[in-house]
């Protein structure tokens, strides 16, 4: 039983950014949780939400600090390969 919890929220401004990042980094989901932590994702519409269960805080703030890594490195590559479509397309 998981004595300390945390939901990530994440809102974009469209589904399709939510399911690129939802993408990016659904697939570390079972590879990085351990006997102390783990971790869902869902997403609904432009939402992405990442749940994580621990059974200690130090374990929390390791989850934490991974996801929010993990998603500040989809976000970025996301914002990148826009910047470069976009200068493509003029």
């Amino acid at each position: 039983m998981s004595s300390h919890d945390a939901t990530l929220e994440f809102d974009y401004e469209s589904a399709s950014r939510a399911t690129l990042v939802a993408r990016s980094v659904d697939r570390e989901i079972g590879e990085i949780d351990d006997d102390r932590s783990r971790t869902t994702l869902e997403r609904d519409g432009a939402r992405l939400v990442i749940e994580i269960d621990a059974d200690d805080i130090v374990a929390l703030r390791a989850a934490l600090n991974t996801w929010f890594s993990l998603v500040d490195v989809a976000e970025r590559t996301a914002d990148a390969g826009s910047r470069i479509l976009e200068f493509e397309l003029q």
